[in-house]
């Protein structure tokens, strides 16, 4: 079924994550008034993802199920459940399932990113992964049919961390080995990268440090060097890649993928196109953004904003984030805190223990409460720490 030329300007958002979604809500709330403009929202399912809650969903723990239609009732914007199958720029359409196509005016590409299981042989078939709910739920079935043996985490990032963590609390029976070429916590200060470790160690995790996998089998795990560690389960979070859509749609991509956006979030190649969280390769004076959540919505409550802006005449403004903190749980009860710069260097100040845990506990639970508040408040969705001198842009002499 193919979607019918109106006279209103269309825009679409692709992808309801926590950008995505910031978009939709700020977008939906900010021309609702307006009859000459129309909010279309595309998503695969209609239940929102926590991914800050895919570590508890994959140990088997209840979280919240939140509807994206719900959320979005009452604000006129309209919800299209489906995969994205192509993205035409010249047509400015958008296939859904292969057998529908929405037009839009205005695009907000927001499809995030999804754990890299193909640059290790045997990741695709035989690791599990925290890329969707259904993806740990998955895990979540395979744990609870283990009375003992080993569950391999590979990557020793933030997710690897809380993965671990959250395996050995839940599951004090299976032996958890946590693998990857950096120590856990490598970007924090000592104290916390310190408390990071014992913390895991406490838990009865088995860090492997310096340490990468270059095979999956069905049972097994091989390293650099030979090594091969026997398993039960592999949980895959290192690394992440982007959808190969907005490649395959000309859009101006970096090496990752990612589509380059000027400092209003406007891809360079297609000014009809704003590009939000992991999809976007969006540069600040420190560097380019990297995906999560504390930055992510920003940038869809920015694009929201800019395309607003020029809805109505008005020049876009650039984007400007500042980082804060990194909150990482370390079981239920738990957890440390690293406060950072705006460019993301670690401050001196960090938070431990059980006061961190309910500062995480926070943090984790604030997205939906808050893409409630911007329902009816949408100002509300528009203050985050700009970055100060960090990200400041220099005057050309």
């Amino acid at each position: 079924m193919n979607e019918q030329r109106t006279t209103a300007h269309r825009l679409l958002v692709l992808g309801a994550g926590y950008a995505g979604l910031a978009a939709a809500v700020q977008l939906a709330a900010r021309v609702k008034e307006r009859a000459d403009v129309t909010v279309t929202v595309v998503n695969a399912e209609e239940r929102f993802t926590e991914r800050l809650r895919l570590p508890m969903t994959a140990t088997g723990q209840h979280v919240a199920d939140l509807n994206i239609p719900q959320l979005l009732e009452g604000t006129g914007a309209r919800f299209v459940p489906g995969w994205v199958t192509a993205v035409d720029a010249d047509a400015k359409s958008v296939r859904i399932d292969d057998d529908r196509v929405l037009h839009y005016d205005t695009l907000v590409y927001g499809l995030g990113s999804v754990a890299d299981t193909a640059s290790v042989p045997g990741v695709e078939d035989y690791a599990y992964t925290l890329s969707s709910a259904r993806d740990a739920e998955s895990l979540a079935s395979r744990l609870a049919q283990l009375r003992s043996g080993t569950v391999v985490v590979a990557g020793s990032g933030l997710t690897g961390i809380e993965s671990a963590a959250e395996l050995a609390e839940q599951y004090p029976q299976l032996n958890v080995v946590l693998v990857g070429r950096s120590e856990p916590g490598a970007a924090m200060n000592p104290k916390a990268k310190a408390y990071v470790r014992s913390a895991l160690l406490r838990l009865g995790v088995e860090v492997r440090s310096g340490a990468e996998v270059t095979k999956v089998l069905p049972d097994a795990v091989e390293l650099v060097g030979g090594e091969s560690i026997a398993v039960d389960a592999v949980l895959w979070t290192s690394g992440t890649r982007v959808s190969p859509l907005a490649t395959a749609a000309g859009f101006t991509v970096d090496e990752r993928g990612r589509i380059v956006t000027d400092p209003t979030l406007r891809s360079v190649s297609h000014p009809d196109v704003y590009a939000v969280g992991d999809a976007a390769a969006i540069q600040q004076r420190y560097g380019v953004l990297h995906g999560t959540c504390q930055s992510g919505m920003p940038t869809g409550v920015h694009a929201a904003v800019s395309i607003v802006r020029s809805l109505q005449g008005k020049q876009p403004k650039p984007f400007r984030f500042g980082y804060y903190h990194t909150p990482v749980s370390l079981g239920r009860h738990d957890a440390v805190v690293q406060f950072t710069r705006p460019d993301d260097s670690p401050r001196r100040l960090c938070l431990t223990g059980r006061l961190a845990a309910r500062y995480k506990e926070t943090v984790t639970a604030s997205p939906w409460p808050t893409y409630g508040r911007m329902k009816k408040m949408p100002t509300s969705g528009a203050f985050w720490p700009r970055g100060g001198r960090f990200t400041r842009r220099q005057v050309a002499r």
